[in-house]
Order: C-alpha cells, then sequence, then structure tokens
C-alpha cells in the first residue's frame, strides 16, 4: 500500500473532521473522528469499529494512494445544502449506534496516563486529546480542543453500564445494554461519623446484645429447671437438718412438757384369777408410791399381781396399799428402785377453761402415749362403774372435762398443765355407744375426756397412804333416787326401815326432814340425787355448806357442816 509524503493532504480530506474541527498538524490525515492520526510512512489502520458520537464508521478508507475514480460512486447526488461540520453523508451509512456517556471520577480522583500511541476506541480520548468535557492546554469554550493539541491524558475507564473493558479483545463483542442492569451508583459521599455518634452507636449496640443475652438466659434456666423439677437429675438427695440440732424445747411447748413428765410415768399391768387389764399411773414421792385409778388394779383383788414398768423400760413389781370405789382411786408401791422422778402437782381450783393440757398413758398398752387439748369444763358431775348393782362400785366424781384423746389404758395416768404439774388423773371417758368406762368401754375418745381433779385426788392418796382407806364426807340422810323432779329429794324411810335423817348427824342438827327437796349447793343447782353427792363429796368433811331446800312449796337456806364416814 503506498503511504503518504510528509506535507502532502490525504486522500479524502474532503470530508469534514467531525465537530467542525480539522486536524491542524501536518502531515495527519484526519479520519473518522476516533482514529489515532497516521504516523509518517505508517500503513493507516482499519477503524471499522464505529466512533464515538455517532461518527461515521464500517467502511476502510485507503488513504494516500489509490485512483479517486476506483471510489465507490454514492447512490445520491451530493447534498447542495449540506455544510460543514456535517459533511456528507454517504448512503451506504448505517444508523449510529446508541453511546452512553462515560462516569466522570469522584473529586480529587487523578487519571492516569494511557499508553503512548494506543488507539483511541469506544469513546476514550486519544493521545494528545483531553477527556471530553474537560479542559486541557489549548481548549477552547464551548468545544473540543483541536487534534494534536496537548492536554490531561486520561486513563480508559470500564463502561459503567455494560462492564465491559476500555480495550477489547479482537473479536470481542459489545455486550447488549439492558436498561434493567444499571448499577448503582453512589452519588456523593456520606459526612464522616464523629467520634461521639461512634460512642453512642456502640453503646447502644452493647445494651441490646445484654438485654439479648440476658433475655435467652432467663428462658433457657427457665426451661431447664421446668425440665429438672419434673424430671429431676440422675440420684436423688434428700435433705434433713444436721445430726446435732438442738434437742431441747420450750418448756411450755407439748414437747418440754412431755419430756418432763414422761419420766414420771409408768405403765401397770395387772392379773388376777379372773381377769386382767392394763393401765396407767404416775410417781406421787421417792419411796415408790405410785397413784392409779381403782378399777386398774381392782382386777389383782387379793391374790393377783402387779408390774410396774417405767418409761426407761425399767420394770418392777408392786403391792396395792389401799383403793377406794366412790373416788376411784388407788396407791400401789414399788421398793427397791432408785432414780424414781415423782410428779409435781397442781392445784385443781386455779385452772380455768380453755387452758391447755397434756395427757399421757398407755391406751391399748401402747406406753408413754402422748396427746393434747384444753379444759373444756369443770365440774362435771359424773359416775362411774356400777356393776355390781349394789352402787358400792359406784364412783362420783366432779371432774374435769378435757378434749385431749383418752382411750382404755389412759386410765390412772396424769393430766398435766402447761407446766408439767399434774391437776388431774384421766378416769372416764364418754363414747359413741354410751359406756363411760375408759377401759370397760372398750371404746374410742370422741373428744369427751374427764379426770378426777387433784385436789381430790391429793386429799384420798394421803388417807390411803396412811391409813390404807379414804373417809367420805356426808350430809347423814338417804336420798330418793326414784324422783324424777328437778333436785335431789330426801326418801321418807332409810335403809332397813330406819329414819331417813339419820339421828344428831349433819342433816338433823341442820334442821332436814324427810320429803324435802335440796336444790342448790353453795348457790349452785342441783338437778339429781347423783349431783348432790358429787358435789358433797368434792369437798373434805367438816367443810361448811349453804344448801337451798325446798319444802311445802317454800324455799329456805340452812348451814350444814359435813360429817365423815369411812371408806368400804
Amino acid at each position: 500500500m503506498p503511504v503518504a509524503e510528509p506535507g502532502a493532504p490525504a486522500q479524502g480530506a474532503d470530508s469534514a473532521a467531525l465537530h467542525g474541527t480539522t486536524s491542524a498538524e501536518p502531515g495527519v490525515a484526519a479520519a473518522s473522528r476516533g482514529a489515532a492520526p497516521a504516523e509518517p510512512g505508517a500503513p493507516v489502520q482499519d477503524t471499522s469499529a464505529p466512533g464515538p458520537h455517532g461518527s461515521a464508521g464500517g467502511e476502510s478508507i485507503s488513504v494516500g494512494g489509490g485512483d479517486a475514480a476506483e471510489r465507490p460512486r454514492p447512490l445520491h447526488d451530493p447534498d447542495p445544502y449540506g455544510t460543514p461540520p456535517y459533511g456528507e453523508p454517504g448512503p451506504w451509512a448505517p444508523a449510529p449506534p446508541v453511546q452512553h456517556p462515560a462516569a466522570t471520577p469522584a473529586h480529587g480522583t487523578s487519571f492516569s496516563t494511557a499508553p503512548q500511541g494506543g488507539p483511541h476506541v469506544y469513546g476514550t480520548p486519544a493521545q494528545g486529546t483531553p477527556a471530553h468535557g474537560t479542559e486541557g492546554p489549548g481548549a477552547h469554550h464551548g468545544g473540543t480542543p483541536p487534534h494534536g493539541t496537548p492536554g490531561a491524558a486520561q486513563a480508559p475507564a470500564p463502561d459503567p453500564y455494560s462492564g465491559a473493558s476500555p480495550h477489547p479483545v479482537p473479536g470481542e463483542t459489545r455486550p447488549a445494554y439492558d436498561p434493567w442492569n444499571v448499577p448503582l451508583q453512589q452519588i456523593g459521599s456520606l459526612p464522616p461519623e464523629t467520634q461521639e455518634k461512634r460512642q453512642k452507636r456502640g453503646r447502644r449496640v452493647l445494651l441490646v446484645g445484654v438485654a439479648l443475652i440476658a433475655l435467652v438466659s432467663g428462658l433457657i434456666g427457665g426451661a431447664t429447671g421446668a425440665y429438672l423439677e419434673r424430671n429431676g437429675t440422675g440420684d436423688v438427695e434428700l435433705r434433713q437438718p444436721d445430726a446435732d440440732e438442738s434437742k431441747d424445747r420450750p418448756k411450755g411447748s407439748v414437747a418440754g412438757i412431755a419430756s418432763a413428765a414422761l419420766p414420771g410415768v409408768v405403765t401397770l399391768h395387772v392379773s388376777g384369777d379372773s381377769a386382767q387389764g392394763t393401765g396407767t399411773g404416775f410417781v406421787l414421792d421417792g419411796k415408790g408410791h405410785i397413784l392409779t385409778n381403782n378399777h386398774v388394779v381392782e382386777p389383782a383383788g387379793t391374790g393377783g399381781e402387779v408390774s410396774v414398768t417405767f418409761s426407761g423400760g425399767e420394770t418392777a413389781k408392786a403391792e396395792v396399799i389401799g383403793r377406794d370405789s366412790g373416788y376411784d382411786l388407788a396407791v400401789v408401791k414399788v421398793s427397791g428402785v432408785r432414780g424414781l422422778r415423782p410428779l409435781p402437782l397442781g392445784n385443781s381450783e386455779n385452772v380455768q377453761v380453755g387452758d391447755p393440757v397434756v395427757a399421757i398413758g398407755a391406751p391399748f398398752d401402747l406406753e408413754n402415749t402422748v396427746t393434747s387439748g384444753i379444759i373444756s369444763a369443770k365440774e362435771r358431775p359424773i359416775t362411774a362403774g356400777g356393776e355390781k348393782g349394789d352402787g358400792s362400785d359406784i364412783s362420783y366424781v366432779d371432774a374435769l372435762q378435757t378434749d385431749a384423746p383418752i382411750n382404755p389404758g389412759n386410765s390412772g395416768g396424769p393430766l398435766v398443765d402447761s407446766k408439767a404439774r399434774v391437776i388431774g388423773i384421766n378416769s372416764a371417758i364418754r363414747s359413741a355407744n354410751e359406756g363411760s368406762d375408759a377401759d370397760r368401754g372398750q371404746a374410742g375418745s370422741i373428744g369427751l375426756g374427764f379426770a378426777i381433779p387433784i385436789n381430790q385426788g391429793k386429799r384420798v392418796a394421803e388417807e390411803l397412804i396412811n391409813f390404807g382407806r379414804a373417809t367420805h364426807p356426808v350430809i347423814g340422810v338417804t336420798l330418793d333416787t326414784r324422783f324424777n323432779g328437778d333436785g335431789a329429794r330426801i326418801a321418807d324411810k332409810g335403809k332397813n326401815g330406819g329414819p331417813a335423817v339419820n339421828e344428831d348427824g349433819p342433816g338433823d342438827r341442820a334442821g332436814l326432814r324427810p320429803g324435802d327437796v335440796i336444790t342448790e349447793v353453795d348457790g349452785r343447782a342441783v338437778h339429781s340425787s347423783d349431783e348432790l353427792i358429787v358435789k358433797v363429796r368434792a369437798h373434805r368433811p367438816k367443810d361448811r355448806l349453804r344448801l337451798t331446800v325446798e319444802r311445802d312449796g317454800d324455799d329456805r337456806e340452812v348451814t350444814l357442816v359435813l360429817g365423815s364416814a369411812a371408806s368400804d
């Protein structure tokens, strides 16, 4: 191919350069915009790729040689109105392709210099040509500096929409433009964060993290606890107090009372020719005297045996010192026993309804049994016994009522107060089968227990120990037990047809007569003969009583001094 001589214009220079500028440098032919200028003596390169900004292309143009007649003739006549800088477009020119402007670098970004002599392709300025819209040396307002004008060289940038490289590989096909695949671009820059904002954000993140950790930990802990509560883990280990825990209890508690009273309580086992039984007693003194109920030792008779078992398990033989069926009391004695623990005696006159009490005994031969309750009532007139039929074995008791459970086997045991002092002797119960004898009825407790007041028991016990028998206070009259009215009526005749009022007896000296009805004793009403006997036996011989007597429809008061009668 022929080469252009220096200083000669290239063939086809009548085609004006794009944008109304022509090359000013000698020896350089201006091809379509976007092609690098040819060096002297170098062949013109093929610029079949389309140029930027709609430059015509697609045909190889031979510059500097060849016959102009060989050039293809346009299909249409030249446009007489065609003026520069548009030139005369040929009919062969295809529609210009859609071009996209290159992204403008951020402020402060330096341009890199393109390689010397590199081709100007795909909208990238050639060497010596400033970037589009960027001023350089020789640039003029509103236009692009002429080719060859020195300017700041810019590094080619990749296409921001298609991502294609500005230096395509030969034979590479330009990717189609996809408007829906345009990458997002950051416009401008956010203001830099201050140290205070970063610290606040860090604290918020820390607080949120701590709260989340606490919440998750609570949920995990709760679920774990619930699971362990339902299913447990491993072997079961039960907790209990240490063995060295104090065993002492307050003196006023049931445990404290029982601890103080139990060493002085004994269990009696009685056997005779025709019967045997079990009961309870308590130690009166260091000499071995023990107080119990008469009906407990009665089976022994005159030839039976009485065995005493102490709370510690020691056993000893005992003998009957004396007994009284009218009071249902008896005293037995053990010999050769050391370390006896007598129980202190209280005063039954000071007892009040509602006071706490503890009953100790051997119900159904279960020794050292402790029950507790209160004083339910005082001066309850009760009678027990009477199996003989002649009334000689009937006991009359002005009893203390308690709800402390008393059962067969408790008879003769102590009823103690909050200071472990004996205030009564457990003797009888009211049971559902209408029995009143704790041992003979063999009925369980229904909360109605009765005890002989200790004041009466003390006097009888002293007489039994000292004399072998007890005395009874009497008024010296015979009572009509078949009288159904209110009060106690004096019979018309006494036993064996004798007088109903004993001559020179307490009643005779007080002016009582047969047929009189005694309605009160010391201001308290009596409703039957048994109640009158109970009221009288609650006193000692020689005590003074004030009686209210009804005679011939009139009431009168008399004063009577009690006499004494030996027990049978």
